[in-house]
């Protein structure tokens, strides 16, 4: 089988949640021998770092990309608000891109063109013009909701007003194309359901996001020792870290005083990079983030917003480690409260967990164990990748 995968910004180096599921759907597809070929759009946040990607995975995706300017501008911003538009979907409209696709479609034949997240939803037209792939949009959360849930935590009332407008408009686009397609892919079961509620008429899955295991067994492993890794330039992510600094950590530093929190991600704001907490270490962009897990005791992720699944609790669990998050984290995992994840929603409950865990070595093991066994079984790579091919040839059969 022959697969397009058009990406919103570069799936290599898997650098954050959303490059590594892309790159997972990637690898997945070139384990079980398709062909693929990556197409993506990269640009000032997202730049293609040539020196990262390895000459094999060049050679075996051919992956081009293709520079779009998605810095935030007032006037056409400003015109999409007086039209209506999602400002979310239009900065992703670009000639430049148009015409890559193009020539790419009139060269190549494609049996699938996978498409990686709704913004990338106004090329499918063109797709439709020059190829008879069947199209599917692999859909990594509900993006709206994301943005109406940072909205309503917004403290600054303009802020708040125009997220809340940004959300709307971006739900209306979402709700309206998401049947443009041949069939979604849905990371969870909760955003297939939130679909199919909201008008959504296409066929669907629900494929997670899948690991490979990675030996990054340690020497030791720093004892009372909680973490937090992930792109700080996520709104959500940086919701969560104030929850956490401002609600949970004076708690748990009080209560158990050795404890150490590590603060993990590229994109850490200078705030934080130069604020002095004590206990508590703001290290930034890691070179190695599995080597870096590895190295830690504790999974910290209270997530208050957002939706799909947090790849980075994944690939924790797939080393073992002990998680503590929100229901909002856990979504999308087939868990077991108290068993392989442990939730908490309240400051006084993700408190508790962590002095449970930090108190009760064999508690907290058992746990990370459990979390190991449930990410081998059912999040395994090449698995996942067996479903998404059983999903494709449902639809080009059709």
């Amino acid at each position: 089988m022959k697969v397009l995968q058009l990406c919103n910004k570069p799936p290599y180096p898997p650098v954050d949640g959303g490059t590594m599921a892309m790159n997972s759907i990637t690898q997945g597809l070139l384990s079980r021998g398709c062909e693929v070929k990556v197409l993506t759009v990269e640009s000032d946040k997202h730049p293609v770092r040539q020196d990262r990607i390895p000459d094999d995975y060049l050679a075996k995706t051919s992956m081009e990309a293709v520079y779009v300017d998605l810095r935030v501008k007032p006037l056409p911003a400003a015109l999409a608000m007086f039209y209506g538009d999602s400002y979310h979907v239009e900065r992703y409209i670009s000639l430049r891109f148009i015409s890559k696709l193009k020539e790419i479609l009139r060269h190549e034949e494609f049996d699938v063109v996978h498409v990686e997240s709704i913004f990338l939803t106004p090329y499918v037209p063109l797709i439709r013009k020059y190829s008879k792939a069947k199209v599917i949009l692999r859909a990594h959360n509900v993006e709206h909701l994301i943005w109406k849930q940072v909205a309503h935590s917004a403290h600054n009332s303009f802020k708040r007003w125009y997220l809340k407008y940004l959300s709307m408009t971006l739900c209306s686009y979402e709700m309206e194309h998401v049947n443009d397609y041949d069939g979604i892919v849905c990371i969870t079961g909760n955003d297939a359901g939130y679909f199919r509620r909201n008008g959504c008429r296409k066929p669907m899955a629900v494929i997670p996001f899948g690991v490979v295991p990675e030996d990054v067994s340690q020497e030791t492993v720093e004892p009372d020792s909680l973490f937090h890794i992930g792109a700080m330039d996520w709104l959500p992510n940086q919701e969560s870290i104030r929850w956490l600094l401002d609600e949970v950590w004076p708690v748990v530093h009080r209560e158990v005083p050795r404890a150490k929190l590590y603060l993990a991600g590229r994109k850490m704001p200078e705030k934080w990079m130069k604020a002095d907490i004590e206990g508590v270490s703001v290290v930034g962009e890691v070179p190695d983030a599995m080597y870096f897990i590895g190295s830690k005791k504790i999974n910290v992720v209270p997530l208050l917003s957002g939706s799909g699944i947090r790849v980075k609790i994944i690939e924790a669990m797939s080393l073992g480690k002990t998680v503590i998050t929100t229901t909002v984290g856990a979504q999308g995992i087939d868990y077991s409260d108290g068993e392989n994840l442990l939730i908490a929603n309240t400051p006084e409950d993700f408190a508790r967990q962590i002095k449970r865990c930090l108190d009760d070595d064999e508690f907290c093991c058992r746990v990370g164990k459990a979390a190991e066994r449930l990410i081998a079984e059912q999040y395994n790579e090449g698995l996942l990748a067996d479903k998404l091919l059983k999903f494709y040839n449902e639809r080009i059969e059709l």
